[in-house]
């Protein structure tokens, strides 16, 4: 049977004047209005759908890809208020509803929020919710350290980042550990720094140090090679300087270059760099 809110695989089953019907593997059927219809789509072939209900609330496919499928968070600008909640532009022809009992805050026109995205059971209608604390952490974690996730960062602390991951949980990354430019709704591969005792999770950008360090020492080649082989950015440089010239830590910096002056490319002096 096709989900609702999910990209599903159906098959082309007839023609019409108004589109294509679809089958799911059931024998339902459902409408790729004509618009949604290429050329190259033919009777029999499989074609990946999105499936949701239009304005009218008939169950629908299309070729579109929405922003955030059921059971997804995305960042989504609101476009509309109305006296049923807010909507969002959610990369579709219908707007996506949040009703006023799922927004946390009074949401506004031309702002965006992270929402989490689902199925209102007692409407049978695809909603979303700004309160997603509720749908977080709700299963144990079982991540290790290194383990690769995705995430999107969701809002700032005074810590640093939360972070939702993999969609299941929340985590974060702390404002001494990031090295460039993160905003909010960013999506990104991260790795699992830390699951505490208490269970909250610590993220990192950078998976395994040797790897972190590697790709440091070949940035630092780089901007060698492009400034005459020689800098003036040593390890007594301040902090501030080197996480502008190659986003990171004073300590990866110093670990970097000694791994470089180890595999003799570098020169070390008291003033400066000169590369081999």
């Amino acid at each position: 049977m096709a989900q609702l809110g999910k990209t599903n695989l159906l098959k082309i089953a007839r023609k019409t004047d108004f589109g294509l019907y679809l089958t799911d593997s059931e024998g339902n059927e459902i409408l790729l209005p004509r618009r949604y219809v290429t050329h190259d789509m033919h009777i029999g072939d499989d074609i990946e759908v999105f499936v949701y209900k239009d304005s009218e609330d008939r169950i629908v496919a299309t070729t579109e890809t929405p922003k955030a499928q059921v059971g997804e968070f995305a960042l989504m600008r609101v476009v509309s208020v109305s006296r049923v909640g807010a909507f969002l532009d959610w990369g579709l022809q219908k707007d996506l509803l949040v009703p006023f009992r799922e927004q946390k805050v009074t949401m506004e026109v031309g702002r965006s929020y992270i929402v989490y995205v689902f199925v209102d059971y007692n409407s049978d209608r695809i909603v979303a919710s700004a309160k997603i604390d509720k749908f977080l952490d709700n299963r144990p974690a079982t991540y290790k350290a290194g383990d690769p996730v995705e995430i999107i960062v969701a809002r700032r602390t005074n810590i640093g980042y939360l972070v939702i991951i993999d969609n299941l949980h929340s985590g974060i990354i702390y404002h001494n550990e990031i090295f460039k430019e993160i905003k909010i709704g960013d999506r990104m591969e991260a790795f699992i720094k830390n699951v505490r005792e208490d269970g909250k999770i610590d993220v990192t950008l950078a998976d395994r140090i040797d790897r972190r360090i590697l790709e440091l020492a070949d940035k630092i080649l780089l901007y060698l090679m492009n400034h005459g082989r020689r800098m003036a950015i040593t390890d007594k440089a301040s902090p501030e300087i080197i996480k502008t010239t190659f986003e990171c830590s004073k300590k990866d910096f110093k670990k970097a270059i000694g791994h470089l002056y180890k595999k003799k490319l570098i020169v070390l002096n008291d003033n400066d760099i000169i590369m081999l």
